[in-house]
């Protein structure tokens, strides 16, 4: 190689080495929506899930509430979760501060393909959604992950270490449990997932779950909860005809968080 072509070459390495890092984007949040696709869940809830993330993403309710944050905008990424090895990113990171911006946002959740999972790890879900704010480009005034879901964990770690782990970081649990059916002991079911998820699941400054006992409130509840997190939780009022729960203060004995594990080992013995 030419002295010249090492020297520039050289010379060009000193140069991006200087390069001051690419600042991140200011956003009022950063928010994950985990999204159960277990099989626990009936293709016909699957398409309502997806329609009501569609319907609450580009809803005038929830553009309002991101108009109206301090930045105007949020940044968002849906993944889709089921057992401990299932945990996928359906729309990455990106920007919501406008209707386009939304209805692009909700375009690629309807294009994607609705898939089925086995088993129900909501503690994986976590780790895997908590890892996300550490990969993108973005600075969150507050960092949220939304987790819906309509069983107890059943397998991965055990949900209350995890969900501890997670709100070390800063980082706010909110809850959507999913009980549109009557408790089922062959698919895992426990009595009151509400009170599960408000126990052992969520956690952080003002968490709070939205228990959807009707698939005709989905839609409405995915948009309430949403509009709550955006505004920053001001307030845990009466909306929209959605139950609003506040997490608990104390945390419940080790065997109340461990339901679905007890459930899958007096079933399968494992």
């Amino acid at each position: 190689m030419p002295t010249w072509r090492l020297v520039s070459l050289i010379f060009a390495g000193l140069i991006a080495g200087h390069q001051p890092a690419i600042a991140a984007t200011e956003v009022d949040l950063e928010l994950v929506l985990a999204v159960d696709i277990s099989y626990s869940m009936d293709p016909d809830e699957l398409n309502i899930q997806r329609e009501g993330y569609i319907s609450a993403l580009t809803s005038p309710e929830v553009l309002t509430a991101i108009r109206d944050g301090v930045l105007g905008k949020i940044a968002v990424t849906y993944v889709e979760w089921a057992g401990s090895e299932t945990q996928n990113v359906v729309v990455g990171w990106k920007i919501i501060d406008s209707p386009e911006s939304a209805s692009a946002f909700a375009a690629i959740i309807g294009e994607a393909p609705i898939q089925r999972a086995f088993r129900t790890s909501i503690s994986s879900a976590l780790v895997f959604s908590s890892g996300l704010f550490d990969r993108n480009d973005f600075e969150g005034i507050r960092r949220v992950i939304d987790i819906s879901g309509d069983g107890p964990n059943n397998q991965g770690p055990i949900v209350t270490g995890v969900r501890d782990e997670v709100l070390a970081k800063g980082i706010v649990i909110n809850g959507l449990p999913l009980v549109f059916k009557r408790p089922s002991y062959s698919l895992m079911d426990i009595e009151d997932l509400a009170a599960y998820y408000t126990s052992c699941v969520i956690g952080g400054p003002g968490a709070f779950v939205i228990p959807v006992s009707d698939k005709s409130q989905f839609s409405e509840a995915i948009r309430t909860k949403l509009v709550l997190e955006i505004a920053g939780n001001r307030s845990l009022q009466h909306r929209d005809g959605a139950r609003v729960m506040a997490a608990q203060a104390t945390t419940p004995e080790v065997w109340a968080c461990t339901a679905g594990e007890r459930l899958w080992r007096q079933r399968y013995g494992k």
